[in-house]
């Protein structure tokens, strides 16, 4: 019965693939080249593209918002990956714990995940400001306070996400490994440090790579959040690309250019990244 299904999928398996196949060339394949065309023209729309070359990539890199914003947006997710993973594994880590209430307390760590960015923004914008208030303050009243209520809002959001994974991860470890360990006296530090984390390396893996994407394509809660006030001052890239495309016209290829830029960036932070955390994973 499973050699006749094995064969069957062998057989038809391109028939069932065409539809993901096509919908992939169509919904990414032909954007992302087309994208990159783009870059290297002038255009207010596809069928006006006039090639310029280099033209608009040249504005990028001498674009001193682009720069700033690309430097916080650095800052911002090494900021908020740190936070995010140490405490999402340490909530993780209680949880599975033997302790009253704690399926209760997960699926209230992961809520503010299934609220959307925007609607976040503006929830933690009020909350800012009303905590700003009392020393006549707002959250758009300095790039400081909206840079970190950024940071506030994304961990808030996030931490719940990963505390999932983690679970899943501290879950699957070999029992027997970390019995062995206490038996032969290693403390409950110890057995954390020397054994639990190097067999968690493959979730470490996942949630860090998540969290770094993530952090860099941050948009609609530092557009909600801030929308880059002061004076632009608290945008972070994707933000600054969308301002620089849609806010002026005549600037779209720059924008376009920007964005290829940023998808350079996020790929190779993303696969060095991958590859670094991989090399110390612990096979089982």
């Amino acid at each position: 019965m499973i050699s006749m299904i094995g064969k069957s999928i062998r057989k038809w398996w391109m028939l069932f693939s065409l539809p993901t196949l096509a919908a992939f060339m169509v919904g990414f394949v032909v954007p992302f080249i087309l994208g990159i065309y783009l870059s290297f023209t002038n255009f207010t729309t596809i069928t006006d593209a006039e090639w310029i070359g280099v033209g608009n990539y040249s504005g990028v890199l001498s674009d001193p918002e682009f720069i700033h914003s690309l430097v916080l947006t650095v800052l911002f997710t090494v900021i908020t990956t740190v936070i995010i993973n140490v405490v999402g594994f340490m909530i993780a880590y209680m949880l599975t714990k033997k302790i009253s209430g704690s399926t209760l307390f997960r699926s209230i760590f992961f809520m503010p995940n299934l609220i959307g960015g925007i609607i976040l923004g503006y929830i933690w914008q009020l909350l800012l400001n009303g905590v700003l208030s009392f020393w006549n303050r707002s959250i758009t009243f300095s790039a400081t306070y909206g840079f970190w209520g950024l940071v506030i809002l994304t961990c808030w959001q996030q931490i719940g996400y990963m505390m999932i994974i983690y679970i899943a991860g501290l879950q699957a470890l070999p029992g027997d490994v970390i019995e062995a360990a206490q038996v032969d006296g290693a403390s409950q530090g110890q057995t954390l440090r020397r054994v639990i984390l190097p067999l968690m390396m493959p979730s470490i893996t996942v949630c860090t790579f998540l969290t770094i994407t993530n952090g860099f394509k941050t948009f609609d809660q530092n557009l909600a959040l801030t929308n880059g006030a002061p004076s632009n001052n608290s945008e972070l890239i994707t933000l600054n690309i969308y301002r620089t495309f849609y806010g002026t016209a005549g600037m779209e290829g720059v924008g376009q250019a920007k964005a290829v830029i940023f998808f350079i960036i996020v790929a190779i932070v993303a696969i060095a990244q991958n590859r670094l955390s991989a090399r110390k994973e612990v096979a089982l």
